[in-house]
C-alpha cells in the first residue's frame, strides 16, 4: 500500500538535505575545469559524431560569423556533454566549448557573441533538440520551415533560463 502523504518523513528530508549539501561543492568543479582548458574566445572546440550532417552546416554558420572551429569526431557526445556540465535532457547532436562556456546544439552565432560579451556566471548555452530553422537545420531540405525555439542559459546554480528566442 502506498503512503497517503506526499510529505517525506523528517529523517528522509534530512538525508536529502545532507546529500545535497555534500554534493553542492562538486557542482562547480565541472565548469571550473572547463574554463581552465578554454582556448581563445573566437575558437570553438566541437565534439560531434562522424555521421551527423547538420553539425557541418552549423560549423559553416559560426565560421561565417567570425569563429574558428576545431572539430573532434567521437562515437558518442554524451560523455563530453556530462564533462561540460550539461544535463542529458538538454542534449542535442553536438557539444562545443568556447571561451570557457559549453555550447550544446544549434546555438546561433549571435547568441554565442552575446554570451562572450556579457560573460555571465554560467555553464553555457543550449538549444535542446534540433529545431528546424536553427543554424544547421535550415538547409534547402527544410524548404524554409522554421520552428520557434529558445536558446537557454545554463546557470551554475538553478534551472536554465531563456537567453534568446527565435521564430
Amino acid at each position: 500500500m502506498y503512503p497517503t502523504s506526499t510529505t517525506p518523513a523528517p529523517h528522509a528530508r534530512r538525508r536529502t538535505l545532507l546529500t545535497a549539501l555534500a554534493l553542492a561543492p562538486l557542482a562547480t568543479l565541472v565548469p571550473l575545469a572547463v574554463r581552465a582548458e578554454a582556448g581563445p574566445a573566437n575558437v570553438i572546440d566541437l565534439w560531434k559524431t562522424r555521421t551527423c550532417g547538420c553539425c557541418g552546416d552549423w560549423v559553416k554558420h559560426v565560421e561565417q560569423n567570425g569563429f574558428t572551429v576545431r572539430v573532434h569526431e567521437v562515437d558518442d557526445t554524451a560523455p563530453i556533454r556530462r564533462r561540460m556540465g550539461i544535463a542529458q535532457e538538454l542534449g542535442s547532436c553536438h557539444t562545443g566549448l568556447v571561451g570557457g562556456y559549453a555550447l550544446e546544439g544549434h546555438v546561433p552565432a549571435s547568441s554565442i557573441q552575446r554570451l562572450l560579451a556579457e560573460k555571465p556566471d554560467a555553464v553555457g548555452l543550449v538549444v535542446p533538440g534540433m529545431p528546424v530553422g536553427s543554424p544547421g537545420m535550415d538547409g534547402p531540405v527544410y524548404q524554409g520551415q522554421v520552428q520557434p525555439y529558445d536558446v537557454l542559459l545554463v546557470r551554475k546554480w538553478g534551472q536554465p533560463v531563456v537567453f534568446d528566442s527565435f521564430s
